[in-house]
């Protein structure tokens, strides 16, 4: 092996190596956020990136517009939704859950 070959040797191990570790993991993440950002659809629950929850009630090209309370709507950019909201059905069997947990909690907090 020639000296300059030696030389440059760690040089480009270094470069494969930052491109496995950190640019191409950020290229995967950006392309899913992409499609997230694409999939998006009319009644979805989402978060923003400030942290508002709400259901999407209009989608354009780059804007969305969002329901964050009765009657109260902002516009968002597309880009500002952080995830979309993957909620557990709610049904009979967890509404009496629910209220069992909370009778629960009610007794436990009486006898404190």
């Amino acid at each position: 092996m020639s000296p300059q070959l030696q030389s440059l040797l760690p040089l480009l191990l270094l470069v494969v190596v930052f491109y496995f570790i950190i640019l191409r993991p950020q290229q995967t993440q950006q392309k899913k956020r992409q499609s997230m950002l694409n999939a998006l659809r009319k009644g979805d629950r989402v978060v923003t990136i400030g942290g508002l929850y709400g259901t999407l009630t209009e989608i354009k090209d780059d804007r969305v517009k969002l329901r964050i309370a009765d009657k109260v709507e902002v516009e968002v950019a597309r880009a500002g939704i952080d995830h979309v909201r993957k909620e557990a059905p709610k049904g009979p069997e967890t509404e009496v859950k629910a209220a069992d947990s909370a009778q629960d909690n009610a007794k436990d907090e009486t006898r404190d």
